[in-house]
């Protein structure tokens, strides 16, 4: 991934929360047929400054898991707030005209080596994780357990477990820090007006300023 110094982000923290709020990763793998690419709802187990390990799950019926089988190395790409950025904002536009258009996001990718899980245990724990985790804070969430024990297990002979040990990640925060200080209140002022107070992008803008990625606030 192409990452200007002043769009990086290295910190653990801030990759690791935006994959949990953003848990809908792009799973890609390359095998005898070529690239494939699958979006995936993903649980990311990590403590420390560690990268961590992403768990998640494959249809039996999608080709990609025997593609996992023995790969040395996979790619998920997760991505976050994004928004596009009207050169109309910018302060600079009404001084020099020297402006273009841009594209603001956030984004993660991770790498790792891949491991297919089709123990019955590790499944029923792995859709019961993911359930809880997108169950929560909803007034009545539903369980695993709330469905017939017999149509759960069916479910799960049909799907396979993957298990990606994480060797590095790399993240990419490109929300106006090249920007000068008044361009970058012009952005946030527009987003704002068209998508709200708590639009996440001016958000971002708001509170990284003219700060690099990974640099202390």
């Amino acid at each position: 991934m192409y990452q200007p110094p002043h769009f990086r982000e290295d910190d653990r923290a801030p990759q690791h929360a935006l994959i949990r709020t953003h848990p809908l990763g792009l799973l890609i793998s390359a095998g005898a047929g070529g690239l494939m690419a699958n979006p995936l709802p993903f649980l990311l187990d990590a403590d420390g400054d560690g990268p961590g390990t992403l768990r998640a799950h494959l249809a039996r019926a999608n080709a990609q898991w025997r593609d996992l089988d023995g790969l040395a190395e996979c790619l998920v790409v997760f991505q976050g707030p994004q928004a596009y950025v009207t050169p109309s904002w910018y302060a600079t536009k009404r001084e020099t005209g020297k402006v273009v258009p841009t594209w603001n996001y956030a984004t993660v990718q991770a790498w790792g080596r891949p491991r297919l899980v089709e123990d019955p245990a590790w499944l029923r724990r792995q859709i019961d994780d993911l359930t809880r985790a997108q169950e929560a804070g909803r007034a009545a969430p539903w369980s695993v357990a709330d469905a017939p024990p017999a149509f759960t297990a069916a479910q799960l002979r049909g799907i396979v477990g993957i298990e990606i040990a994480l060797t590095r990640l790399a993240g990419k925060w490109k929300v106006s820090q090249n920007r000068p200080e008044a361009d970058r209140a012009g952005v946030v002022a527009g987003l704002t007006r068209e998508a709200g107070a708590d639009d996440p992008m001016a958000r971002l803008v708001a509170a990284r300023g003219g700060r690099a990625a990974g640099t202390a606030s």
